[in-house]
C-alpha cells in the first residue's frame, strides 16, 4: 500500500529540513551513517500512531525573485506541491508573517491540497503565536511548535495524520498483480527500452534526449501465467547537472511510483558506470523497505571482458555497499541480450520479501546465534534475547524483545542480519531488525 505524500514548503530559513530531521527520527539531511553513501536526502519516512508517510523536504521558496535557480526551485516544489496529499506550511514565529509568506499562501491556496500551518522557532508555546495572521492568510489555526527542540512535534503530526486520506484510499489499482515493478534510474540510461524488451512491443517512447518519459506510466503483462505491472518513471537527473539540491525533485513522481511497488528494477548505464544519484536512489528503495534489482544497461557499448556478469557483481558490491542484498542482471535492451533474466529475478525478490518464518523455527535459529557468538557486553551489561517474532509487515521485519533495547551495537546487528539471511533468505529485500523491551522489562520500569 502506498503510503501517503506530506511536502514541507515554505520560504529560506525556517526551520524545515531540521523538521525533516525530526519527523524522520534522525540526522541524515547530508550524510547517511551507512557506509560508503553520503547524500543530501530530500526524502524520508516518519510514522505516527500507525500511519507511515513519505516526507518531502523542499528548498526556500521566494516567488518575487526573478533569479533563474529560484524559478527552477518554484517549479520543482510546484511538482512537490502537486504529488503530496498533505502541506506542511512552514513560518518562523519570531519574524511573523511576511510578504513572501503571504505570496506561498497564496500558491498554496490555489494548489487544492491541505494546508497544515506550522509556526516554528517557538519559545513559549502556551502563546497563540501568528494566530490572526494565519486566520487572515486563510488557514486555519496555526500548530505552535520547534522542530529544534521537538516542542509541539507530536501535535503537528497529529494534525497532519487527520488530514490524510484514509488508509484504504492510499490503495492503487491494480495490486492484484503478483509483482509490481518500477523502472527507475537516471535519464537515458534505456528504462523505455528496457520496458520495451520486457513487454516485446514498442508501448512506450523510447528516445535519446533525457527526460522524454514525464509521468510514471503502468504496463500489465502475464508472465508465466502471473500478472505482473511495469511502472516506467521519468529520468533522474545527475547531481552534476543540477543547480542545487531541489533538482533531486525530479525523483519525487518515481518515488510515488516506488512507494506503489513491490521491487525497484534500478537501470545503471554500463558505458558510464556508477553515479552519485543512482547511489541516491537504490538508497530511496532501501528506506522504502522495497525489494531492489540493480539492472545493467547497455553491456553492447562496453569491452567483451567487462560484459561478465561476475564482474558487474564484483564490482557492484563495491558501489552499493548499503544494498548488498540486491541480484545483479546485466542486460542490452537495444540487442536483448539478458532480459529474459530480469523477470524472473525480480519475481524472485518479491517472493523472497513474502517469506514468512515460523515462530519456534525463528527463536531456535536465534537463540542459537547469540550462544554461539554473544553480543558485546557496554558497561557490564549484555543484550539477552527474551522472544522474537516476524512482524506483520510488508517490508521483512524481525521484531526482538530484549532486556535493554540499548544494547545491541550496529555490528552484532549486521552480524544477525547476516546469519538470519543466511538462514531465511529475502534476497534482494532490506531486512529491518526492531528492539522493544521485553514484558518483564516493561514491568519493572
Amino acid at each position: 500500500m502506498a503510503r501517503p505524500i506530506v511536502a514541507l514548503v515554505g520560504r529560506p530559513n525556517t526551520g524545515k529540513s531540521t523538521l525533516f530531521n525530526r519527523l524522520i527520527g534522525q540526522r541524515k539531511a547530508i550524510v547517511d551513517r551507512q557506509p560508503g553513501l553520503t547524500r543530501d536526502r530530500l526524502y524520508g519516512v516518519a510514522e505516527w500512531r500507525g500511519r507511515e508517510m513519505t516526507v518531502v523536504d523542499t528548498a526556500g521558496l521566494d516567488p518575487g525573485t526573478d533569479d533563474e535557480s529560484q524559478a527552477a526551485i518554484e517549479a520543482q516544489t510546484r511538482v512537490a506541491i502537486s504529488e503530496a496529499h498533505v502541506i506542511v506550511f512552514l513560518l518562523d514565529a519570531r519574524e511573523g508573517v511576511t510578504a513572501i509568506d503571504r505570496d506561498i499562501a497564496q500558491m498554496l491556496r490555489r494548489s487544492g491540497r491541505q494546508v497544515v500551518v506550522a509556526a516554528n522557532k517557538v519559545d513559549d508555546p502556551r502563546q497563540a503565536y501568528l494566530r490572526h495572521e494565519v486566520l487572515e492568510l486563510g488557514f486555519r489555526d496555526p500548530v505552535v511548535m520547534s522542530g529544534h527542540h521537538g516542542i509541539g512535534v507530536d501535535d503537528l503530526l497529529d494534525a497532519v495524520v487527520a488530514q490524510l486520506p484514509p488508509p484504504e484510499e492510499d490503495a492503487e489499482p491494480g495490486e492484484e498483480a503478483a509483482a509490481r515493478l518500477a523502472i527507475m534510474g537516471r535519464p537515458n540510461v534505456g528504462k523505455s527500452s528496457l520496458l520495451n524488451q520486457l513487454l516485446g512491443d514498442e508501448r512506450s517512447l523510447v528516445s535519446a534526449t533525457p527526460g522524454t518519459t514525464r509521468d510514471p506510466v503502468d504496463t500489465e503483462l502475464a508472465f508465466d501465467g502471473l500478472p505482473v505491472v511495469l511502472v516506467d518513471t521519468a529520468g533522474i537527473r545527475r547531481r552534476a547537472a543540477a543547480r542545487d539540491r531541489l533538482e533531486h525533485f525530479s525523483l519525487l513522481r518515481g518515488i510515488r511510483a516506488m512507494e506503489r511497488a513491490d521491487a525497484v528494477l534500478l537501470v545503471l548505464d554500463a558505458s558510464t558506470g556508477v553515479l552519485a544519484q543512482d547511489q541516491h536512489v537504490a538508497s530511496y528503495a532501501l528506506e522504502a523497505g522495497k525489494g531492489l534489482v540493480l539492472v545493467v544497461n547497455k553491456i553492447d557499448l562496453v569491452e567483451a571482458p567487462q560484459r561478465r556478469a561476475a564482474e558487474w557483481e564484483k564490482r557492484l558490491r563495491a558501489e552499493f555497499r548499503f544494498v548488498r542484498h540486491a541480484p545483479v542482471v546485466t542486460v542490452s535492451a537495444l540487442t536483448g541480450q539478458g532480459i529474459g533474466k530480469v523477470l524472473p529475478t525480480a519475481l524472485e525478490v518479491v517472493g523472497q520479501r513474502r517469506t514468512r518464518i515460523p515462530t519456534n523455527e525463528l527463536n531456535r535459529m536465534l537463540r542459537e546465534v547469540f550462544l554461539e557468538k554473544p553480543p558485546p557486553s557496554y558497561k557490564g551489561r549484555r543484550l539477552v534475547l527474551r522472544y522474537a517474532t516476524q512482524a506483520a509487515s510488508e517490508t521483512p521485519t524481525i521484531v526482538l524483545f530484549v532486556n535493554d533495547v540499548g544494547l545491541l551495537h550496529f555490528g552484532y546487528r549486521r552480524y544477525l542480519e547476516n546469519r538470519l539471511r543466511e538462514r531465511f533468505g529475502f534476497a534482494g529485500n532490506p531486512l529491518r531488525i526492531v528492539l522493544r523491551p521485553s514484558h518483564e522489562e516493561r514491568r519493572g520500569s
